[in-house]
Protein backbone atom coordinates (compact mmCIF):
# COMPACT_ATOMS: atom_id res chain seq x y z
CA UNK A 1 0.00 0.00 0.00
CA UNK A 2 1.16 3.55 -0.64
CA UNK A 3 -1.37 5.59 1.33
CA UNK A 4 0.00 9.06 1.97
CA UNK A 5 -0.46 12.65 0.99
CA UNK A 6 2.49 14.14 -0.84
CA UNK A 7 3.51 17.70 -1.40
CA UNK A 8 2.36 19.31 -4.64
CA UNK A 9 4.88 19.34 -7.47
CA UNK A 10 7.00 22.42 -8.02
CA UNK A 11 4.77 25.05 -9.61
CA UNK A 12 7.46 26.37 -11.95
CA UNK A 13 5.85 25.56 -15.28
CA UNK A 14 5.50 27.02 -18.73
CA UNK A 15 1.74 26.79 -18.31
CA UNK A 16 1.31 29.24 -15.43
CA UNK A 17 2.87 32.39 -14.02
CA UNK A 18 5.66 32.18 -11.49
CA UNK A 19 3.43 33.40 -8.63
CA UNK A 20 2.21 30.69 -6.26
CA UNK A 21 -1.13 29.07 -6.98
CA UNK A 22 -3.11 27.29 -4.27
CA UNK A 23 -3.72 23.60 -4.85
CA UNK A 24 -7.42 22.98 -5.37
CA UNK A 25 -7.69 19.26 -6.21
CA UNK A 26 -6.16 15.89 -5.47
CA UNK A 27 -5.02 13.05 -7.71
CA UNK A 28 -6.10 9.75 -6.15
CA UNK A 29 -3.98 6.65 -6.92
CA UNK A 30 -4.82 2.93 -6.69
CA UNK A 31 -2.87 2.65 -3.44
CA UNK A 32 -4.80 5.50 -1.85
CA UNK A 33 -2.10 8.13 -2.23
CA UNK A 34 -3.40 11.69 -2.54
CA UNK A 35 -1.32 13.98 -4.72
CA UNK A 36 -2.27 17.66 -4.44
CA UNK A 37 -2.28 19.55 -7.73
CA UNK A 38 -3.36 22.77 -9.41
CA UNK A 39 -6.38 22.54 -11.69
CA UNK A 40 -5.14 25.18 -14.11
CA UNK A 41 -1.81 23.44 -14.65
CA UNK A 42 -3.37 20.03 -15.21
CA UNK A 43 -5.99 21.47 -17.56
CA UNK A 44 -3.38 23.29 -19.65
CA UNK A 45 -1.22 20.14 -19.95
CA UNK A 46 -3.93 17.59 -20.79
CA UNK A 47 -7.24 18.08 -22.64
CA UNK A 48 -8.60 14.95 -20.97
CA UNK A 49 -7.84 16.25 -17.48
CA UNK A 50 -9.30 19.61 -18.53
CA UNK A 51 -12.56 17.88 -19.44
CA UNK A 52 -12.63 16.05 -16.09
CA UNK A 53 -11.90 19.23 -14.14
CA UNK A 54 -14.65 21.16 -15.95
CA UNK A 55 -17.33 18.62 -15.07
CA UNK A 56 -19.87 20.02 -12.57
CA UNK A 57 -19.68 18.51 -9.08
CA UNK A 58 -22.76 17.15 -7.35
CA UNK A 59 -21.87 19.02 -4.16
CA UNK A 60 -20.11 22.35 -4.50
CA UNK A 61 -18.51 21.96 -1.09
CA UNK A 62 -17.08 18.49 -1.81
CA UNK A 63 -13.35 18.06 -2.34
CA UNK A 64 -12.41 17.65 -5.99
CA UNK A 65 -10.46 14.45 -6.73
CA UNK A 66 -9.33 12.85 -9.97
CA UNK A 67 -8.70 9.10 -9.75
CA UNK A 68 -5.78 7.75 -11.80
CA UNK A 69 -5.90 4.03 -11.18
CA UNK A 70 -4.31 0.85 -12.47
CA UNK A 71 -0.67 1.96 -12.31
CA UNK A 72 1.82 2.23 -9.43
CA UNK A 73 1.50 5.23 -7.13
CA UNK A 74 5.03 6.39 -7.88
CA UNK A 75 4.32 6.27 -11.64
CA UNK A 76 1.32 8.55 -11.13
CA UNK A 77 3.47 10.93 -9.12
CA UNK A 78 6.09 11.02 -11.92
CA UNK A 79 3.29 11.62 -14.43
CA UNK A 80 1.90 14.57 -12.47
CA UNK A 81 5.40 15.96 -12.05
CA UNK A 82 5.87 15.81 -15.83
CA UNK A 83 2.68 17.82 -16.35
CA UNK A 84 4.33 20.58 -14.31
CA UNK A 85 7.86 20.49 -15.66
CA UNK A 86 7.81 18.69 -19.07
CA UNK A 87 10.80 16.71 -17.79
CA UNK A 88 11.43 13.10 -16.86
CA UNK A 89 14.81 11.67 -15.91
CA UNK A 90 16.43 8.40 -17.04
CA UNK A 91 15.85 6.62 -13.75
CA UNK A 92 12.13 7.41 -13.86
CA UNK A 93 11.90 6.20 -17.45
CA UNK A 94 13.75 3.00 -16.54
CA UNK A 95 11.30 2.21 -13.73
CA UNK A 96 8.00 3.53 -15.10
CA UNK A 97 8.41 3.92 -18.89
CA UNK A 98 5.64 1.43 -19.73
CA UNK A 99 3.20 2.96 -17.23
CA UNK A 100 4.03 6.51 -18.34
CA UNK A 101 3.38 5.59 -21.99
CA UNK A 102 -0.07 4.28 -21.05
CA UNK A 103 -0.84 7.43 -19.05
CA UNK A 104 0.44 9.71 -21.81
CA UNK A 105 -1.83 7.94 -24.30
CA UNK A 106 -4.93 7.97 -22.08
CA UNK A 107 -4.57 11.61 -21.02
CA UNK A 108 -3.31 12.89 -24.42
CA UNK A 109 0.11 14.20 -23.42
CA UNK A 110 2.08 13.96 -26.71
CA UNK A 111 5.41 15.26 -25.35
CA UNK A 112 5.53 12.52 -22.71
CA UNK A 113 4.40 9.91 -25.24
CA UNK A 114 7.29 10.83 -27.55
CA UNK A 115 9.82 10.60 -24.72
CA UNK A 116 8.46 7.26 -23.56
CA UNK A 117 8.54 5.85 -27.08
CA UNK A 118 12.22 6.79 -27.53
CA UNK A 119 13.14 5.45 -24.09
CA UNK A 120 11.37 2.12 -24.61
CA UNK A 121 12.89 1.65 -28.08
CA UNK A 122 16.34 2.04 -26.52
CA UNK A 123 15.57 -0.52 -23.79
CA UNK A 124 13.95 -3.31 -25.81
CA UNK A 125 15.06 -6.84 -24.94
CA UNK A 126 14.06 -10.29 -26.16
CA UNK A 127 12.25 -10.89 -22.88
CA UNK A 128 10.25 -7.66 -22.92
CA UNK A 129 9.60 -7.10 -26.60
CA UNK A 130 6.28 -8.98 -26.83
CA UNK A 131 4.83 -7.10 -23.85
CA UNK A 132 6.02 -3.77 -25.21
CA UNK A 133 4.57 -4.63 -28.63
CA UNK A 134 1.14 -5.22 -27.09
CA UNK A 135 1.35 -1.90 -25.28
CA UNK A 136 2.50 -0.06 -28.42
CA UNK A 137 -0.48 -1.49 -30.28
CA UNK A 138 -2.93 -0.40 -27.58
CA UNK A 139 -1.35 3.04 -27.18
CA UNK A 140 -1.10 3.83 -30.91
CA UNK A 141 2.70 4.20 -30.87
CA UNK A 142 3.67 3.28 -34.47
CA UNK A 143 7.42 3.86 -34.13
CA UNK A 144 7.61 1.63 -31.07
CA UNK A 145 5.35 -0.96 -32.71
CA UNK A 146 7.54 -1.15 -35.82
CA UNK A 147 10.74 -1.42 -33.78
CA UNK A 148 9.24 -4.27 -31.72
CA UNK A 149 8.18 -6.07 -34.89
CA UNK A 150 11.70 -5.78 -36.31
CA UNK A 151 13.28 -7.12 -33.11
CA UNK A 152 10.86 -10.07 -33.07
CA UNK A 153 11.51 -10.74 -36.76
CA UNK A 154 15.30 -10.63 -36.38
CA UNK A 155 15.39 -12.77 -33.22
CA UNK A 156 12.27 -14.87 -33.58
CA UNK A 157 13.80 -18.15 -32.38
CA UNK A 158 14.80 -16.51 -29.08
CA UNK A 159 11.49 -14.67 -28.72
CA UNK A 160 9.59 -17.96 -29.19
CA UNK A 161 11.12 -19.25 -25.95
CA UNK A 162 9.91 -16.33 -23.81
CA UNK A 163 6.92 -16.38 -21.48
CA UNK A 164 5.55 -13.32 -23.25
CA UNK A 165 5.29 -15.18 -26.57
CA UNK A 166 3.67 -18.23 -24.94
CA UNK A 167 1.11 -15.98 -23.26
CA UNK A 168 0.46 -14.23 -26.57
CA UNK A 169 -0.17 -17.54 -28.34
CA UNK A 170 -2.78 -18.51 -25.75
CA UNK A 171 -4.53 -15.16 -25.43
CA UNK A 172 -4.10 -13.07 -28.59
CA UNK A 173 -4.06 -15.21 -31.76
CA UNK A 174 -4.82 -12.16 -33.92
CA UNK A 175 -1.62 -10.41 -32.84
CA UNK A 176 0.31 -13.65 -33.28
CA UNK A 177 -0.97 -13.87 -36.87
CA UNK A 178 -0.04 -10.22 -37.40
CA UNK A 179 3.52 -10.90 -36.24
CA UNK A 180 3.90 -14.02 -38.41
CA UNK A 181 2.60 -12.12 -41.44
CA UNK A 182 5.10 -9.31 -40.78
CA UNK A 183 7.96 -11.84 -40.57
CA UNK A 184 6.80 -13.45 -43.83
CA UNK A 185 6.67 -10.03 -45.54
CA UNK A 186 10.18 -9.19 -44.29
CA UNK A 187 11.55 -12.46 -45.62
CA UNK A 188 9.82 -11.89 -48.97
CA UNK A 189 11.39 -8.42 -49.23
CA UNK A 190 14.80 -9.86 -48.38
CA UNK A 191 14.48 -12.50 -51.08
CA UNK A 192 13.34 -9.87 -53.56
CA UNK A 193 16.29 -7.65 -52.65
CA UNK A 194 18.76 -10.53 -52.99
CA UNK A 195 17.29 -11.44 -56.38
CA UNK A 196 17.51 -7.81 -57.53
CA UNK A 197 21.15 -7.57 -56.41
CA UNK A 198 21.99 -10.81 -58.20
CA UNK A 199 20.40 -9.51 -61.39
CA UNK A 200 22.25 -6.21 -61.12
CA UNK A 201 25.50 -8.08 -60.58
CA UNK A 202 24.77 -10.13 -63.70
CA UNK A 203 24.18 -7.00 -65.80
CA UNK A 204 27.45 -5.52 -64.55
CA UNK A 205 29.22 -8.73 -65.58
CA UNK A 206 27.76 -8.49 -69.08
CA UNK A 207 28.67 -4.80 -69.25
CA UNK A 208 32.27 -5.66 -68.34
CA UNK A 209 32.23 -8.40 -70.97
CA UNK A 210 31.16 -5.87 -73.60
CA UNK A 211 34.03 -3.55 -72.63
CA UNK A 212 36.50 -6.43 -72.76
CA UNK A 213 35.19 -7.68 -76.11
CA UNK A 214 35.66 -4.24 -77.67
CA UNK A 215 39.10 -3.95 -76.04
CA UNK A 216 40.25 -7.36 -77.34
CA UNK A 217 38.95 -6.82 -80.88
CA UNK A 218 40.15 -3.22 -81.17
CA UNK A 219 43.36 -2.97 -79.14
CA UNK A 220 44.23 -6.57 -78.39
CA UNK A 221 45.04 -8.17 -75.08
CA UNK A 222 47.62 -10.75 -73.98
CA UNK A 223 46.87 -13.55 -76.48
CA UNK A 224 44.05 -12.38 -78.80
CA UNK A 225 43.81 -9.18 -80.79
CA UNK A 226 42.33 -7.64 -83.96
CA UNK A 227 42.84 -9.51 -87.23
CA UNK A 228 45.11 -6.80 -88.62
CA UNK A 229 47.45 -6.63 -85.63
CA UNK A 230 49.47 -9.27 -83.84
CA UNK A 231 49.00 -9.29 -80.07
CA UNK A 232 52.07 -8.14 -78.17
CA UNK A 233 53.75 -10.81 -76.09
CA UNK A 234 55.04 -8.19 -73.68
CA UNK A 235 51.64 -6.57 -73.12
CA UNK A 236 50.72 -6.36 -69.42
CA UNK A 237 47.29 -7.70 -68.33
CA UNK A 238 44.51 -5.09 -68.52
CA UNK A 239 42.49 -3.85 -65.55
CA UNK A 240 39.71 -6.38 -66.19
CA UNK A 241 41.99 -9.30 -67.01
CA UNK A 242 39.92 -11.89 -65.13
CA UNK A 243 37.09 -11.24 -67.61
CA UNK A 244 39.38 -10.64 -70.59
CA UNK A 245 41.24 -13.91 -70.09
CA UNK A 246 38.04 -15.97 -70.21
CA UNK A 247 36.84 -14.08 -73.29
CA UNK A 248 40.14 -14.62 -75.09
CA UNK A 249 39.88 -18.38 -74.53
CA UNK A 250 36.26 -18.32 -75.74
CA UNK A 251 37.14 -16.32 -78.87
CA UNK A 252 40.01 -18.68 -79.67
CA UNK A 253 37.70 -21.67 -79.21
CA UNK A 254 34.97 -20.03 -81.33
CA UNK A 255 37.42 -19.50 -84.19
CA UNK A 256 38.63 -23.11 -84.23
CA UNK A 257 35.61 -25.16 -83.07
CA UNK A 258 34.38 -27.79 -85.54
CA UNK A 259 31.06 -28.42 -83.77
CA UNK A 260 30.02 -24.77 -84.18
CA UNK A 261 28.96 -25.31 -87.78
CA UNK A 262 26.23 -27.71 -86.75
CA UNK A 263 25.21 -25.62 -83.73
CA UNK A 264 26.26 -28.34 -81.30
CA UNK A 265 28.74 -26.41 -79.13
CA UNK A 266 27.39 -24.73 -76.00
CA UNK A 267 30.52 -22.66 -75.53
CA UNK A 268 30.22 -21.30 -79.07
CA UNK A 269 26.56 -20.43 -78.45
CA UNK A 270 27.57 -18.32 -75.46
CA UNK A 271 30.14 -16.50 -77.57
CA UNK A 272 27.55 -16.02 -80.31
CA UNK A 273 25.22 -14.38 -77.78
CA UNK A 274 27.97 -12.02 -76.66
CA UNK A 275 28.63 -10.96 -80.26
CA UNK A 276 24.92 -10.34 -80.69
CA UNK A 277 24.73 -8.33 -77.46
CA UNK A 278 27.65 -6.21 -78.58
CA UNK A 279 25.95 -5.43 -81.89
CA UNK A 280 22.81 -4.34 -80.01
CA UNK A 281 24.65 -1.73 -77.99
CA UNK A 282 27.36 -0.80 -80.52
CA UNK A 283 27.16 2.81 -81.69
CA UNK A 284 30.14 2.65 -84.06
CA UNK A 285 29.57 2.78 -87.83
CA UNK A 286 29.53 -0.67 -89.45
CA UNK A 287 32.73 0.04 -91.35
CA UNK A 288 34.76 0.97 -88.26
CA UNK A 289 33.67 -1.65 -85.69
CA UNK A 290 36.21 -4.48 -85.50
CA UNK A 291 34.12 -6.84 -83.36
CA UNK A 292 33.26 -9.95 -85.43
CA UNK A 293 29.67 -10.31 -86.73
CA UNK A 294 28.64 -6.83 -85.57
CA UNK A 295 27.39 -5.70 -89.00
CA UNK A 296 25.68 -9.05 -89.70
CA UNK A 297 23.71 -8.94 -86.45
CA UNK A 298 22.67 -5.31 -87.04
CA UNK A 299 21.31 -6.34 -90.45
CA UNK A 300 19.54 -9.32 -88.93
CA UNK A 301 17.77 -7.19 -86.31
CA UNK A 302 15.76 -5.53 -89.07
CA UNK A 303 14.41 -8.92 -90.17
CA UNK A 304 13.35 -10.36 -86.80
CA UNK A 305 10.16 -12.45 -86.90
CA UNK A 306 9.63 -13.46 -83.25
CA UNK A 307 8.43 -10.27 -81.55
CA UNK A 308 8.20 -11.87 -78.10
CA UNK A 309 11.84 -12.98 -78.10
CA UNK A 310 12.90 -9.62 -79.49
CA UNK A 311 11.08 -7.80 -76.67
CA UNK A 312 12.95 -9.91 -74.11
CA UNK A 313 16.24 -9.23 -75.86
CA UNK A 314 15.60 -5.47 -75.97
CA UNK A 315 14.90 -5.52 -72.22
CA UNK A 316 18.25 -7.22 -71.63
CA UNK A 317 20.00 -4.65 -73.83
CA UNK A 318 18.45 -1.77 -71.86
CA UNK A 319 19.56 -3.35 -68.57
CA UNK A 320 23.13 -3.82 -69.78
CA UNK A 321 23.27 -0.27 -71.16
CA UNK A 322 22.02 1.03 -67.80
CA UNK A 323 24.66 -1.04 -65.98
CA UNK A 324 27.30 0.36 -68.34
CA UNK A 325 26.22 3.88 -67.43
CA UNK A 326 26.20 3.11 -63.70
CA UNK A 327 29.61 1.46 -63.92
CA UNK A 328 31.06 4.86 -64.79
CA UNK A 329 30.02 5.94 -61.28
CA UNK A 330 32.41 4.00 -59.03
CA UNK A 331 30.57 4.47 -55.70
CA UNK A 332 27.22 2.82 -56.53
CA UNK A 333 28.97 -0.06 -58.26
CA UNK A 334 31.30 -0.49 -55.34
CA UNK A 335 28.36 -0.65 -52.95
CA UNK A 336 26.66 -3.20 -55.17
CA UNK A 337 29.73 -5.43 -55.27
CA UNK A 338 30.06 -5.22 -51.50
CA UNK A 339 26.52 -6.48 -51.04
CA UNK A 340 26.58 -9.25 -53.66
CA UNK A 341 29.58 -11.11 -54.99
CA UNK A 342 29.54 -11.06 -58.83
CA UNK A 343 28.86 -14.22 -60.77
CA UNK A 344 31.33 -15.68 -63.21
CA UNK A 345 31.10 -14.58 -66.82
CA UNK A 346 29.94 -18.03 -67.86
CA UNK A 347 26.99 -17.88 -65.40
CA UNK A 348 26.12 -14.40 -66.61
CA UNK A 349 25.99 -15.51 -70.24
CA UNK A 350 23.98 -18.61 -69.35
CA UNK A 351 21.39 -16.73 -67.30
CA UNK A 352 20.93 -13.45 -69.18
CA UNK A 353 17.92 -14.55 -71.27
CA UNK A 354 15.96 -15.77 -68.24
CA UNK A 355 16.67 -12.53 -66.39
CA UNK A 356 15.47 -10.49 -69.34
CA UNK A 357 12.10 -12.18 -68.93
Amino acid sequence: MCRSTVSPPDCKSDHVSAESVETNLYILTSGGRRIPAHAKILASASPVLESIIDRPRKHRSSEKTIPILGVPCDAVEVFVSFLYSNRCNEEQMEKFGIHLLALAHVYLVPQLKTQCTKALIGRLTVESVVDVLQLARLCDAPDLYLKCMKVISNRFKSVEETEGWKFLQNNDPHLELEILKFIDDVESRRKSTRKHLQEQSLYFQLSDAMDCLWHICTEGCTSVGPYDKEPSKNRAPCSKFSTCEGLQHSIYHFANCKKRVNGGCVRCKRMWQLFKLHSSICESPDSTCKVPLCRQFKTREKQVKNKKDEARWELLVRKVVAAKAISSLPLPKKKLEQQEQPRSLREAINCHVSVAC
